[in-house]
Parts: C-alpha cells; structure tokens; sequence
C-alpha cells in the first residue's frame, strides 16, 4: 500500500493512482514541481500583459477558436468554459473512477506545462485529501480533446458551482460542502479552466483500474479452468512445458505454468491416466493456456501504454520551458481507447472459454459421469442448469461489448473536432465486460467445485485450497436452494481477492 503520493515532474505510477482511487491514500504535491508550475503560470501573466492571441487564453474554444477575447474578460471566458462543458448526463459515475480522474489532472498540472497558478493543481489535491468525490455524469465524453464534459463537472465543484456525493449518494452543493471542509473555491484566471478539462485522466483513470482487475482475474481463470479440468477428469499432459516451449508465447507460457502448480500431486488426474478410452480433451480444456495467455499478453501491452500515458503531460495548449505557446494533440484518447477496445476483445474470448468449460460438466453425454446439470437429484432438482443461462447472457453480452469503440469516430464541433477517439466509451464498456467476467467465473467455479467433490479422488493442491475456500462461503451440492445469493457470495470471494490469496498460500505466488 502506499502511504502518500507525490506528484512531480515526472508523471505518476499506476500504483499511485490505485492507491489514491480505491484506498484513500492521500496526495501531495512534491516541492521540486512548484518552480516549474510557476515558470508556466508566468507565460500566462506575459501573455495577458502583452495582449497576444493564443488559443484558450484570449480566443474562444473549439471552432470558435478564430474568436478573440480581450484579455479584461480571459477569467469570465474560463468560468463560462466550465459552466457550458458540464454537459453530462446519465447516472453518476463510481467514485474510484473520479478520484483518478482527479489525481491523474493533478499529476499533469504539477508537470509545469499548462500555466495554471499553484492554487488550481491544490484545489484538486485538497478536494481528494477531504474524501469529496464530485458528481460526475456517465455520459458526455468524445475522448477527442481529453474528458471534457467529465472533467469539468469536477472542476465545477471547485469553483463551487457543482455538486459533490456523499457516501450515501445524497447530493450537497459544492460550495456547502466545501466550505464544511474550510476549502475555499477556486477563482480562475486565464487558460486555468481549459487546463482542468483538458486531459485524457478518466479514459486513463479507468484503464488503469482495469489493468489491476485483469491481472486478478486472469489468475483467477486460470484457478477455475484447473477446477473444472478435475471436474471433467480431464489431463495436465498438454500444459508439460515442452510443449509449451513449441510455442514461445509469454501469456500462454504462464498461464500452462500455473495450471501446472494448481493440479500438481492430483489424485483425479492419476486416477485415469491409464486405459482412458478419450485421446485427448476438448478445446475448452486442452487449449486453456492459449486464450487465457491472450488477455495476460494484452494486459502487458496496456500496461506499457497506460505507463507511457501516466508520465505524459497532456492539455493544449502546451507552455513549454522556453515560453513558447504550442497547440497540439496530445489530448486525444486514441492510444487508450484501441488499447481498452483491445482488452475487451480478450476478455470476451476468455469468457466464452469459461461458458464453455461450465457447459461440458452439466452436460451427462460428455462430463464423463457427472450428473445432469451437477444437481443432487435430476429431474426433481435443476442444479446449475439455470445459473448457466444466467452465464451465457453475460458471455453474450461480452460478445456485444467488445465491438470496438474506437473506431466509430463522429465529427464535432463544426468539424473542428472532426476525429475523436471515443476512449471515455471504451474504458467505459471495458468496466463492464471485467465486471460480468467476475460473475461468468463465479459460475464456473460453483459448478467445478461441486464437480470435483464428486469425484472419488483427492484433486491437486491448488484446486482442494479452491474447493475449501468456496466451501467456507457456500455449502455443497445438495438439493436445490437459492441459488443466488450463493453465486453472489463466491462472486464476492473472487472480487475481493481472498480466493486467490488462500489459493496462492498453499501452492505459491501466481503469475
């Protein structure tokens, strides 16, 4: 855990917006940036001495760029600026999706390029470090010039102008909950409210928290296909690392190694080693290591450009060391908006492999002698016919999201915005997906567990600490209960980590 996270110069680490977004962890801003936060801020004092036209300073936005405003009015434009962006709607967003939001800005203000006074990149720190999450629509970014409408629904709390949630979703005005903290609002000057808009920080902010998710799950596949390759009395022959070798793919080389580790020492694997009539295993089993190596070789290429994006200043216009104003674009989310397009392409795949692991052991003609649906009693019970239904709508509607975002670009702003990435929508769909592969994986481990208990031999390490650890939330197959709250419950055992953790005890560390 880190303990306080200090933004500078040079960027910030995935680390520090996690420890920020989902633990509270407080912020600050590191001595050695001020100097370059005021070398920027001073360009904006010349530029308004000077009466020099520069985009977002004195001109309007947008396509009304070729519009210049005296520099008298350049803070009155800045507050107007937020007031017409925070255009959202829809339900409100999650609150460790705002708070990296807000940390992510905080980061590039305090790199020094976008002539912003001391006071704005504090607001930001001050508001996370009091707990305030601002309220901050669903709908309304491009993910073109950064998270506009997002961003300024934030920075509309820091003028006191917009609303912040309480933990139990009650509204309470800005400015009120604000001064209950004795934070003072923010007043703008030049540039200060296109450089709290502009930036790509939610797409990223929720990248990020997903890169984190999907190296748990990906561990987590990987425990429920070991289940459910016992379950089915399947073989750990094909996952031998010589085989593995064949092919040097990292994702699929890691993911047959820790198959290996969790079925290690398996009685139900020895117990049919010889003279079983099958020569070899389904696709769903034999072909594991390939789609789940797939999602860990996609989480490593986000990684790489999520840790590009984390030490990248990003607004527009830029004020560089040497006082010059450039426009430019990096704001623009199509690096991350391919990348979570890419992520969802990968867990919707693994989804699929689970959906179909699940449906071969509550099938009798090829479980090799579960029964039907692993109920207790066929026929008068249903066991887990109905909870597969329920798993192959969240497959399904995976399959819909990883249609990509990126590439459906729509023209805005007079066609002065006429590419934008759609990276907000990306990321957005990509939380989704992660959540539904939490619960497709759920339902495939309830199944493999009671599959595994009914066999007549001890399985390997690795899945008896799987078995015991769902065992201590749900009890075993016996005739049919509610089933939901159960499904819930080793949902949960998979989201907080803990299944994995008891797991990992027993065999070692994961990768």
């Amino acid at each position: 855990m880190v303990e306080k996270v200090r933004l500078g110069s040079e960027g910030m680490s995935a680390e520090g917006v996690i420890a920020v977004a989902r633990h509270g962890a407080p912020i600050e801003i590191a001595d050695a940036a001020w100097d370059a936060i005021d070398r920027s801020a001073a360009v904006i004092d010349r530029i308004l001495d000077n009466n020099e036209v520069v985009y977002g300073v004195t001109t309007g936005f947008g396509s009304l760029a070729d519009t210049v405003i005296p520099s008298d009015r350049s803070a009155e434009l800045q507050v107007a600026l937020l007031r017409s962006h925070a255009a959202g709607m829809g339900p409100p967003i999650e609150p460790e999706v705002v708070r990296a939001m807000m940390a992510l800005r905080a980061r590039s203000l305090a790199m020094g390029y976008s002539g912003v006074r001391r006071e704005v990149a504090q607001a930001i720190v001050d508001v996370l470090n009091a707990g305030l999450t601002p309220e901050v629509p669903e709908h309304g970014s491009l993910g073109a010039s950064g998270d506009l409408a997002p961003l300024a629904h934030v920075a509309m709390c820091l003028i006191g102008e917009g609303v912040f949630l309480s933990e139990d979703g009650t509204r309470v005005p800005s400015l009120e909950a604000l001064l209950r903290h004795q934070l003072e609002p923010l007043t703008l000057r030049a540039k200060e409210g296109l450089a709290l808009i502009n930036g790509t920080d939610g797409m990223l902010g929720m990248l990020v928290l997903a890169i984190e998710d999907l190296d748990h799950l990906a561990k987590m596949a990987d425990i429920a296909a070991a289940c459910s390759v016992e379950a089915l009395m399947g073989t750990d022959q094909v996952f031998a690392d010589d085989l593995q070798r064949l092919r040097p793919q990292m994702g699929q080389a890691t993911s047959a190694a820790n198959l290996r580790k969790l079925l290690s020492g398996s009685g139900i694997l020895a117990s049919h080693r010889e003279h079983d009539t099958r020569v070899q295993d389904a696709y769903s089993l034999r072909c594991t290591p390939a789609v789940h190596g797939v999602l860990r070789d996609t989480i490593d290429h986000a990684r790489q450009v999520a840790a590009r994006e984390l030490v990248s200043a990003i607004d527009n216009p830029m004020i560089l060391p040497d006082g010059r104003v450039e426009s430019c674009g990096n704001f623009h989310g199509a690096p991350l908006a391919q990348t979570a397009d890419f992520l969802a392409i990968s867990v919707a795949d693994i989804s699929a492999l689970s959906e179909r692991r699940t449906d071969r052991m509550l099938d009798r003609n090829r479980s090799h002698g579960l029964p039907p649906f692993i109920a207790d009693d066929p026929g008068l019970d249903s066991g887990m016919m109905i909870a597969h239904y329920g798993q192959a709508a969240l497959v399904a509607e995976n399959r819909r999201i990883a249609t990509p975002a990126s590439v459906d670009t729509i023209p805005t702003s007079a066609l002065q915005e006429d590419h934008v990435s759609m990276g907000w929508s990306a990321t957005r769909k990509l939380r989704t997906a992660i959540t539904n592969l939490r619960r497709i994986l759920a339902v495939e481990l309830t199944s493999a567990v009671r599959g595994v208990e009914l066999r007549d031999a001890t399985p390997g390490a690795g899945v008896a600490a799987a078995r015991d650890a769902v065992r201590q939330r749900v009890p075993g197959i016996g005739p049919d209960r509610w089933l939901a709250p159960e499904l819930a419950e080793v949902e949960d055992l998979i989201g907080d980590g803990s299944l994995v953790a008891e797991v990992e005890e027993v065999v070692g560390g994961l990768t």
